[in-house]
């Protein structure tokens, strides 16, 4: 089992038997609610969103099947088990036709419906996970898919492991390209959630009009077009987490729906009156100033002091300077392999100019700019100021010590010294095309000197590979 208990509806019109099963299932860790008929059953059904149904085929008035069919519709993940004691299995191979797990016969007994159960749970359990870890398309989120070293990083990744650990509301502020959604993908696969979805919604990417049915979902002929029932993304979000963002663009008429859906854990699909019970976490989004859009009456106050229980502010990429370094590295080694290209590195000259830079377009501007050089670069090992924009290219460059990060518990001189000096030999070494008596002669070395420190500074191979005398 896991951790989260599995809610489940049995659906059986022998009260002894359904009762007698029930009482098991909630002895091994189910919640567990049952139902007499296929009417009860669809009454339950579109009120909470269950994991598992069991029903029985043969039931006074609605049969199982239907029964089946309507719960399928409305929750396609569902784990549907059929029970049939009638002799034939005709009909429970065309109720998996219609998409049940598995089917059992009458009379059996209860380990065998464990069994079955069990299997079809870990069935869909890994169904699931292969769809998820495909969707995610392998990405790894602890914090390393948020690249940083300065204090503000540090202090935000403090900040994000504890809004991890609760389960609270939490709103991610910060100017567009900074990050906002990598921030909420990290607190959820850092929460007692990350085995649940994360579902995210860009609220000012879909039009008003379509907003409330792809959050709240809609039932078949609720609009034109809505030809079938379909979950929102609240629905999809069950137990999980849900980002908003942008959500300074949501109608006034929308904000009070959600602001129910934080309030009471509750809503309505478009065009249905039933309500549906929801167990989730929402992450909101913006690039606005919603403090000055309640000012202005254009966001509700509720809804902010509901949404802004922690809030999360994201440092612009021009307050972070000291990162540009590793964030260039980490898009070098995440866009070159995709180019076709071996390592690719920066050189000095350009690396001092996207330090400069004022970045209005914060982390999602600087990996576009080193997607443009890569490109040219035209094959070569290195990029150069004259594969960069002209826009960054007319930038003063930063002053070489604009470079040096004073980390809080200190500088290791000694390491730094090193570096600096490894630094400057391959500088002289690429001027001089790995002439060592040449490039000696640059840094006023004798070229033993040279050999020596190449040898304590640098990695054997990489030493080895200067050849030129």
């Amino acid at each position: 089992m896991s951790e989260t208990p599995k809610h489940l509806l049995i659906v059986d019109d022998e009260a002894a038997l359904r009762e007698a099963i029930a009482e098991r299932l909630t002895d091994h860790g189910f919640v567990v609610e049952q139902a007499g008929s296929g009417e009860d059953a669809l009454e339950r059904l579109a009120s909470f969103a269950f994991d598992v149904l069991i029903t029985d085929l043969k039931l006074p008035g609605m049969d199982g099947r239907q029964v089946l069919d309507a719960a399928i519709e409305r929750y396609p993940d569902l784990i549907a088990i059929v029970i049939t004691g009638y002799g034939t299995v005709k009909d429970a191979v065309e109720a998996i036709k219609q998409g049940a797990a598995d089917f059992i016969t009458k009379p059996f007994q209860f380990d065998t419906l464990m069994h079955v159960l069990r299997s079809a749970m870990e069935r869909r359990r890994l169904k699931s996970e292969n769809a998820y870890l495909r969707s995610q398309l392998e990405e790894r989120y602890r914090f390393e898919g948020i690249v940083g070293r300065s204090r503000p990083m540090r202090e935000l990744f403090q900040l994000l492991e504890t809004v991890a650990a609760t389960s609270s509301t939490v709103l991610i502020t910060g100017e567009t390209g900074t990050g906002k959604e990598l921030a909420a993908r990290a607190i959820h696969h850092n929460s007692p959630r990350r085995a649940n979805r994360f579902v995210a919604l860009n609220c000012s990417a879909i039009p008003e009009t379509l907003l409330e049915a792809e959050l709240f979902g809609h039932v078949r002929g609720a609009f034109t077009g809505a030809v079938a029932n379909r979950q929102g993304r609240l629905e999809q979000a069950h137990r999980g987490t849900l980002l908003l963002d942008e959500i300074g663009t949501m109608s006034p008429g929308l904000q009070a729906k959600l602001l129910r859906v934080l309030q009471e854990r509750e809503f309505e699909r478009v065009g249905d009156s039933h309500t549906v019970k929801i167990d989730v976490r929402v992450i909101a989004a913006t690039h606005s100033d919603l403090a000055k859009m309640v000012g202005d009456g254009s966001f509700r106050e509720d809804l902010f002091y509901r949404l802004n229980v922690i809030p999360v502010q994201l440092p612009p990429l021009r307050d972070r300077r000291d990162d540009i370094p590793l964030l260039v590295q980490h898009f070098l080694e995440k866009l070159s392999p995709g180019a076709g290209r071996g390592p690719v590195t920066m050189s000095q000259e350009a690396m001092r100019h996207l330090m400069a830079y004022h970045w209005p377009g914060n982390i999602r501007q600087l990996e576009n700019a080193v997607e443009r050089a890569l490109a040219f670069s035209m094959g070569r090992t290195q990029i150069e100021l004259t594969d960069l924009s002209t826009d960054i290219q007319n930038q003063p460059a930063a002053a070489e010590d604009s470079q040096i990060w004073f980390p809080e518990e200190g500088l290791d001189f000694g390491r730094y010294i090193e570096a600096v000096e490894l630094s400057l030999i391959r500088r002289s070494l690429e001027r001089t095309q790995g002439n060592k008596r040449q490039a000696a002669r640059l840094l006023n070395l004798k070229r033993t000197t040279l050999i020596e420190k190449l040898k304590r500074l640098e990695p054997a191979p990489a030493a080895a590979a200067a050849t030129k005398v």
